[in-house]
């Protein structure tokens, strides 16, 4: 049956407001800490579905959010396309060729890597609570491409950027390319089981509004156009990290159900420019969650507030820190079950 989470992904506004938070699975956890000594790296562990169905399930047995996050990394698309993916300590993912100097073309697909996914997805969905909603999702084609162009993260994503301004072409056959595979993908995480899915547009506050139009709104509203056709009654959340003042614009012309929004956005003016109606989620400061200073329950009180009169998913503004004590993360699940809007 549905769980709260999904029915306020759904429109529905109840009298309690579900709960879940970005990279819920993960490093501040010990019991994650203690599975990945034993297992190995990142990498290994989001290929091993029965590792990664744990990790899914770790925060849910400890805390009892209403949704589970998928373990897995937005780069799992470019690894599937053809790109040679490396998770390095101290310095993050690496992907080569990068394509600011090879060709898309030359890069060898391999689609058989979705699979263990997928499995991750049935394991999860046979093993969550009743009520509890099962999340997929992938990077949306922008923050994608920054890192297939650069074959690493970067501060200010000059190297997809710059290819942008210098040859639009090239980088539009990357977004399409991305659009086609994120289809694909996201649409196998749903048979699989995911009952909602969410896009993770984490660099899309670094582009000028006219390139926020074309690399960031219309390939996302593709993507959300194609899977309602394939799959109409999952819901999608789009969360297009630093977008600002373009977040309404994103929020009607994308099509997306829901809308995730950052910590640098007051939820007052989000919930007052968002078309109404429209689900919301967000959007705690992680750094706050990480401070637990007495701020932390005012702050939460805060935004649960804001967003009292339409439908809204608790979340933090993104991923919690890897240092973020857990007694704080029961301190937000304290005041949020606690609420009375």
């Amino acid at each position: 049956m549905p769980g709260l989470l999904l029915d306020t992904l759904n429109g529905q506004r109840g009298a309690n407001v579900p709960l879940w938070l970005m990279r819920q699975a993960g490093r501040y956890l010990p019991e994650y800490r203690a599975l990945r000594e034993q297992k190995g790296g990142f990498l290994a562990l989001a290929y091993d579905s029965e590792a990664a169905c744990e990790i899914t399930l770790q925060p849910i047995d400890r805390f009892g959010f209403d949704g589970a996050i998928l373990f897995s990394d937005i780069l799992i698309v470019p690894h599937a396309m053809g790109q040679d993916l490396q998770f390095l300590a101290g310095e993050g993912p690496h992907l080569s060729p990068r394509l600011v100097e090879a060709a898309l073309e030359s890069l060898t697909p391999d689609p058989s890597r979705y699979e263990p996914i997928y499995q991750t997805v049935r394991l999860c969905r046979q093993r969550l609570p009743e009520g509890v909603t099962m999340l997929g999702f992938a990077g949306s084609p922008w923050t994608v491409a920054t890192y297939m162009v650069a074959g690493e993260g970067s501060r200010d994503q000059h190297e997809a950027r710059a290819l942008a301004y210098r040859d639009p072409a090239a980088l539009q056959a990357i977004i399409d390319a991305i659009v086609a595979q994120s289809i694909e993908y996201l649409s196998g995480q749903i048979v699989a089981g995911a009952e909602a899915v969410q896009l993770f547009d984490s660099w899309a506050g670094s582009l000028a509004p006219c390139e926020f139009e074309r690399w960031v709104i219309a390939p996302n509203a593709a993507i959300v156009a194609a899977l309602r056709e394939q799959h109409p009654d999952v819901p999608i959340i789009g969360f297009p990290k630093g977008s600002g003042e373009k977040l309404p614009a994103y929020a009607r012309e994308t099509g997306v159900q829901a809308v995730g929004v950052d910590e640098t956005l007051d939820p007052a003016w989000v919930a007052r420019e968002l078309p109404e109606g429209l689900p919301v989620q967000g959007n705690l400061d992680p750094l706050l969650l990480l401070a637990g200073s007495p701020e932390l329950e005012r702050r939460v009180t805060a935004i649960l507030r804001s967003f009292a009169d339409r439908p809204h998913v608790f979340n933090l503004g993104h991923g919690i820190d890897r240092r973020t004590p857990i007694e704080h993360v029961e301190r937000v699940i304290a005041v949020v079950r606690g609420f009375e809007g």
